[in-house]
């Protein structure tokens, strides 16, 4: 169940738009959701894995574009989990730069 918050978690803030702003994080939350249910219903051998093909012919357009860098290991399938650990490694690339310290 952690697990799950999490990876919704990590979906929703990359899921984060102008709209979504504006409107509250109640629809960040069914987005997320919606994000896990396209998921769930790509995965048609119910095995909690997404292959490439399953991928291509399901409602997960994100990880289509993306899949070889979720894939990270190259199994030829991704989790819910390895789409979480890439959009949280995206967030992280788009930190801002730690201040500067003086050495004076």
């Amino acid at each position: 169940m952690r697990q799950t918050v999490l990876i919704i978690a990590a979906l929703a803030a990359f899921a984060t738009t102008a709209a979504h702003a504006q409107s509250g994080l109640g629809n960040i939350a069914n987005d997320a959701q919606n994000r896990m249910k396209n998921f769930d219903i790509a995965d048609k051998n119910k095995d909690g894995l997404l292959t490439k093909e399953e991928a291509q012919n399901g409602p997960v357009p994100f990880i289509r574009a993306h899949f070889d860098a979720i894939d990270k290991e190259h199994r030829g399938v991704v989790s819910k989990q390895d789409v979480a650990d890439y959009i949280k490694s995206m967030q992280q690339g788009h930190r801002a730069p730690a201040p500067a310290t003086s050495t004076h």
